[in-house]
């Protein structure tokens, strides 16, 4: 389910959410008070209605019913669609920094799918050499608990996301799932640091050509189960390195396949 409350955690990812911004000026600022909150029903963005493979970079609001609990009303930006899943989109909620993956237009928990603006226009980057030193780095990640203390998480920058050059996704070495944070504001205020002894991206070669994405592999878990899951996107950064997902499950794994096959 579309569960706010997966990190039981005092501190960390699952703790803080997207500073508030605006994506535009006809969005709403997402509020404390609003943050994993029921949105109310009524819309006050403008709904058009573009072709199904038209709705990457777009705001978009939606119901959402599982079986006999509540309806619940949700807001998201649509970050991308990977090319060997169409029909999958990834999204990212208000106030909410973990990237969910979603089938949009099957899915029959999602009700009413809205598609509230056109796309939005995002800032860009101004500082580039420190995304290319960013990139591919592991990296000490600063995040303070609900009683002030502060937790240092260590994780994973994997790349910038496509639609949104100020931001990146991430992922972390407690909570190997895909988040989204506007990472170089939080180097700048002192809330990130590279690993100094981490290399930098790698680089490409042939010998890394992505023959898994689109890829079913079985994962054995610790306790010796077996899972399913299909392979969607290699990072560029990181060859070895990619993103999964599992039936039933609407987040996003990132594991480093080549070390699991060996």
């Amino acid at each position: 389910s579309l569960n706010t409350e997966r990190y039981p955690q005092d501190s960390g990812p699952g703790c803080r959410g997207l500073p508030h911004e605006v994506y535009s000026q006809e969005e709403e600022n997402v509020s404390e008070e609003d943050e994993h909150t029921i949105l109310p029903e009524a819309e006050e963005e403008e709904a058009f209605s573009p072709g199904p493979g038209n709705i990457v970079g777009c705001r978009i609001s939606h119901g959402w019913k599982e079986g006999d609990e509540p309806l619940t009303q949700w807001k998201a930006i649509v970050l991308d669609q990977p090319p060997t899943n169409p029909s999958l989109y990834l999204v990212k909620y208000d106030g909410i920094a973990c990237v969910y993956r979603l089938e949009l237009h099957s899915d029959e928990r999602i009700l009413k799918l809205n598609v509230l603006t056109h796309k939005v226009v995002f800032p860009q980057v101004k500082d580039a050499h420190l995304v290319s030193a960013m990139v591919g780095r592991a990296v000490e990640h600063k995040f303070e608990g609900k009683h002030g203390c502060k937790d240092n998480w260590r994780g994973v920058v994997l790349v910038e996301v496509p639609i949104m050059k100020d931001r990146f996704y991430i992922t972390y070495e407690k909570d190997p799932v895909l988040y989204i944070y506007q990472l170089l504001d939080d180097y700048t205020e002192g809330n990130l640091r590279i690993i100094p002894e981490t290399p930098p991206a790698e680089v490409k070669s042939d010998v890394d050509s992505d023959i898994l994405s689109g890829q079913c592999v079985q994962f054995t878990r610790s306790d010796g189960s077996k899972q399913i899951g299909k392979v969607i996107y290699q990072v560029p950064a990181k060859p070895s390195v990619y993103f999964n997902k599992f039936d039933g499950d609407v987040h996003i794994y990132i594991y480093n396949l080549v070390e699991k096959i060996r």
